[in-house]
C-alpha cells in the first residue's frame, strides 16, 4: 500500500531520497526546484513520487468520465472508523432529489451539525472519497455530518452544484429536527471545490435571507476563477493539482466566461463579505490554490468575520482526504473539527 511505504520512509529520514531526485527530470520543470522540493513535505514528496512512477495520464488529457473512474483517493484515507450511526438517503430539491450521507455520533441530540461538500472541481468526487474524514469529524466535533452528493459537471454546469448546496444546508436547518440537529447550530463546510461550494452556500444565505448559518469550515477552497496568483506560478505543476486541471474542472463548470465572474462561482468577487458566518480558512503551501484561499481569509476579516486560518506547510492540495498516509492531513481534520466543536458549542 502508498500509505504503508509513505510512512516507512518517512520514520525517521526527514530528508527522504531529496539528493537523489534529477533536476532536469520531466517531475521538476521549475527553476531552483530541487532547492523549493527540500521544503516538501517528506511524506508528500514520496507520495508525488509514487503517483509519477504510477505513469498515469495527467487529469487534463481525460474525459470526465475516465477522471471518475481514475481518481480514487480513498486508500490513502485509511480505515473508516465506526461512527454510532450512517444513514444514506435522499433530501428533495427542486431540481430533483439530492443523495446525502448522514453521519450521528454517540450520544444524545439535538447536535449542530456540518454539511459537507467534497472536492473534485465539481467534477468528480462522491460520498465515499470523504468517508473517512467525515466519519472523523463527526466523531471528534460531536456533529452529525451531512455529506452532500451534488450534481456534477459538465452534465450538470454552474450553478447546479451551488443550487444542490444550498438546498441541503436549508433542508439541514429547517428539517434538521429529524435528524437530531439543532437548527441554531448548522455549519457548512468543504474542501476545494468543496470549499468553494461552501463560501457560496454562506453568501447565498445571507444574500436571501432564508435562513441562517453558524460557522464556515473551508479547506484550500476555490474562490475566484483566475490563474494570476503568485501560487499558480510557483505550483502550477508537480504537486498534485495542477494549472492545467484547474483550467479543466473550470471549463467544465461553468457555462460561459462570465458565470466566472459571478460572486457564486468565484466568492472573492462578492463585493460585500460582512455578516458571514465565523470560519476556519486552511491552505496549502505547495497548492495552486493557496493565495486565492487566503486573500478570501483576508476579505472576511476585513469585513469583520472571525478568522482562524492556517497554512499547512510543506503540504499539497488534496492533504485533507489523506489522513493514513500524510500525517499533516490528520491534523487538519483534528484542526476542524475542533474548531466546529468550539464554534458550535451551546
Amino acid at each position: 500500500m502508498i500509505e504503508q511505504n509513505i510512512k516507512e520512509e518517512s520514520n525517521g529520514r526527514a530528508t527522504i531520497v531529496l539528493s537523489s531526485v534529477a533536476a532536469g527530470s520531466d517531475f521538476l520543470q521549475l527553476n531552483d526546484r530541487e532547492a523549493v522540493m527540500m521544503s516538501l513535505d517528506p511524506q508528500a514528496k514520496f507520495l508525488l513520487e509514487q503517483m509519477e512512477a504510477a505513469g498515469e495520464p495527467p487529469m487534463h488529457e481525460l474525459s470526465p468520465e475516465e477522471a471518475r473512474a481514475a481518481m480514487d483517493f480513498s486508500p490513502l484515507a485509511g480505515e473508516p472508523v465506526e461512527v454510532a450511526k450512517v444513514e444514506n438517503r435522499a433530501i428533495p430539491s427542486p431540481a430533483g432529489d439530492i443523495p446525502v450521507r448522514i453521519y450521528t455520533p454517540e450520544g444524545q441530540g439535538p447536535f449542530p451539525a456540518l454539511v459537507f461538500y467534497h472536492g473534485g472541481g465539481w467534477v468528480i468526487g462522491d460520498l465515499d472519497m470523504v468517508d473517512v474524514p467525515c466519519r472523523l469529524i463527526a466523531n471528534q466535533s460531536n456533529c452529525v455530518v451531512v455529506s452532500v452528493d451534488y450534481r456534477l459537471a459538465p452534465e450538470h454546469k454552474f450553478p447546479a452544484a451551488a443550487d444542490d448546496a444550498y438546498a441541503v444546508a436549508q433542508w439541514t436547518v429547517e428539517k434538521g429536527a429529524s435528524i437530531e440537529v439543532d437548527s441554531k447550530r448548522v455549519a457548512v463546510g468543504g474542501d476545494s471545490a468543496g470549499g468553494n461550494l461552501a463560501t457560496v452556500v454562506a453568501l447565498m444565505a445571507h444574500d436571501r435571507r432564508d435562513f441562517s448559518l453558524a460557522y464556515q469550515m473551508l479547506i484550500y477552497p476555490v474562490t475566484q476563477y483566475s490563474y494570476d496568483t503568485a501560487s499558480y506560478q510557483e505550483n502550477a505543476d508537480g504537486y498534485l493539482l495542477t494549472k492545467e486541471s484547474m483550467e479543466w474542472f473550470w471549463d467544465h463548470y461553468l457555462r460561459t466566461e462570465d458565470d466566472g465572474r459571478h460572486p457564486y462561482a468565484s466568492p472573492l468577487l462578492a463585493e460585500d463579505l460582512s455578516g458571514l458566518p465565523p470560519a476556519l480558512v486552511v491552505t496549502a503551501e505547495f497548492d495552486p490554490l493557496r493565495d486565492e484561499g487566503e486573500a478570501y481569509a483576508r476579505r472576511l476579516e476585513e469585513a469583520g468575520v472571525a478568522v482562524e486560518r492556517k497554512r499547512y506547510d510543506g503540504m499539497i492540495h488534496g492533504f485533507f482526504w489523506m489522513p493514513a498516509a500524510l500525517e499533516q492531513g490528520k491534523q487538519c481534520i483534528n484542526q476542524a473539527s475542533a474548531a466546529l466543536k468550539r464554534a458550535l458549542a451551546e
